[in-house]
């Protein structure tokens, strides 16, 4: 699908609405990456779980989500994190557009460190990360899988992140949801539904990051509901080998890596099994 462009002023909101009290519309992105990986015997399946375990635990994750926090323009109030066993790990954050109210007094909530649990408060808002790392001993192929979700209030939008949480994780396969809820007021007590326009989610992800992926938008404008999917359009097999070099496969093998590891892909990205 053709790459929509991205239309200015709407992450900055840089035409503000002069709106009658606070901007009670809530804004939620849903952001899910997958990372395909071809581990040929039971130990390299159990190495890259442990791989990817060690690369994106709690810690790791709580600094992703406190960059995507500092840029949407929030102050963090509260975090929990937890690594699981055998695996992966989540983050919560709770945020909020203003300075947090503790004592009567404006001033920013600092983080309590309780043992090895770390809490953070946000007001209102919301950020989380959840990894899913998996693996079916009869494929030969692994995936890992992140979820975050984004939801905020006021002016603040998630959408300015999405180039920065990409480039964080390998990402094979991308789906996003964005959607808008509730309704605030101008001067005039009129409701606005959308504080801003936008056609696609596209608009928010930089060129150079789209031509490398086959995109696919499903929009409901009337609900202010927008999808957009994207797939790896070009991978590369040596960069899905775990502890393999390519030139250790015979080419016969080297292509039903290919295929296998394409249908995993392509399976993923449309949401069926091809057969």
């Amino acid at each position: 699908m053709k790459a929509i462009k991205r239309k200015a002023g709407f992450g900055g909101l840089e035409e503000k609405l002069k709106l009658y009290g606070f901007n009670n519309l809530t804004k939620a992105l849903s952001f899910n990456i997958y990372d395909i990986c071809y581990a040929k015997s039971a130990r390299e399946q159990q190495d890259y779980i442990k791989y990817i375990d060690e690369q994106y635990n709690s810690e790791r994750l709580t600094k992703i989500l406190s960059t995507v926090t500092e840029m949407i323009g929030a102050r963090i109030l509260n975090i929990a994190k937890q690594d699981y066993d055998p695996q992966g790990a989540s983050v919560t954050m709770l945020i909020a557009e203003e300075e947090a109210v503790e004592s009567g007094r404006k001033k920013p909530v600092e983080s309590a460190i309780l043992g090895d649990t770390i809490l953070a408060h946000l007001d209102k808002s919301h950020v989380t990360v959840h990894t899913y790392p998996e693996f079916h001993p009869g494929t030969s192929i692994a995936t890992f899988r992140v979820d975050i979700d984004v939801a905020t209030c006021g002016e603040i939008t998630p959408l300015k992140t999405l180039d920065y949480m990409i480039a964080q994780f390998d990402s094979d396969i991308i789906t996003m949801d964005y959607r808008v809820r509730g309704f605030t007021r101008d001067l005039n007590g009129r409701k606005l539904f959308m504080d801003s326009k936008m056609r696609s989610i596209q608009e928010f992800i930089a060129q150079e990051t789209l031509d490398r992926y086959d995109a696919v938008d499903i929009n409901l404008y009337q609900a202010n509901l927008y999808h957009t999917r994207m797939l790896i359009k070009e991978p590369q097999l040596q960069n899905y080998l775990f502890n393999t070099d390519i030139y250790e496969i015979p080419p016969k093998d080297r292509l039903a890596i290919s295929n296998s590891l394409r249908r995993e892909m392509i399976e993923i990205y449309s949401g069926r099994n091809l057969y």
